[in-house]
């Protein structure tokens, strides 16, 4: 894939006053790594949106400072509470010969048969996986297929997952990535019918009906 490219200018503005860059349509953002001193710098706020809407944190993006092109890649992205505009961007410069550590985001796709024809509950797992690779070498995002999960049980790990010969997993193999399982049966209690609840007889009125059975029956007139 081609790279991504984006072009800064060195910030001078700090603080507080970067409100008014942002208004203007400048996004504040921060180079930093081999061989670079931290360094502020700003963008055109609508073209790097564009840019980074389109990359994960292991997308290998040429970044043009001063006529100088670094290889960069995202490592954090500040976006505002309510609106989700960009608000800060931190670039990580990287050496192409040198392996780092990332995280590549994992992107289910596809219907599980188990779930479909079966009635079965797919459950997620990770969403993204740990690796170590050249800068290069870095997958952006990986791909899972569920026309894999066939039965109910039927599960996707990481260790089911090829991600090329360069790259090495750092997490662990048995982490589950997708599993499908029995949907839960829902517990009807049963209702039985209310019992009738006895009618409390006062103790006065017993005594009195017993008296009146002791008593002989009246003579006819």
């Amino acid at each position: 894939m081609p790279s991504q490219s984006l072009s800064a200018t060195t910030r001078t503005i700090r603080g507080k006053q970067t409100r008014a860059l942002r208004r203007a349509g400048r996004l504040p953002a921060v180079l930093y790594g081999r061989g670079v001193e931290p360094t502020a710098i700003e963008l055109d706020g609508r073209q790097a949106s564009k840019v980074l809407a389109r990359v994960s944190g292991t997308t290998l993006l040429d970044l043009e400072l001063n006529g100088e092109v670094h290889k960069v890649l995202v490592r954090e992205i500040q976006r505002d509470f309510i609106r989700h505009d960009l608000r800060h961007v931190d670039f990580l410069k990287v050496s192409l010969d040198i392996a780092i550590r990332a995280r590549v985001p994992v992107e289910l796709v596809g219907d599980a048969p188990a779930v479909v024809s079966l009635g079965g509950v797919l459950v997620s797992g990770v969403s993204e996986i740990e690796v170590e690779a050249l800068p290069a070498d870095l997958p952006e995002r990986l791909t899972v297929e569920l026309e894999k999960l066939v039965a109910i049980g039927d599960t996707i790990t990481v260790g089911d997952l090829f991600l090329g010969k360069a790259v090495t997993v750092l997490t662990e193999l048995n982490e589950v990535v997708a599993r499908v399982i029995y949907a839960a049966a829902e517990e009807v209690e049963e209702v039985k019918p209310e019992e009738a609840a006895p009618v409390a007889v006062e103790p006065e009125l017993i005594e009195r009906r017993k008296k009146e059975e002791e008593l002989p029956p009246e003579e006819p007139e």
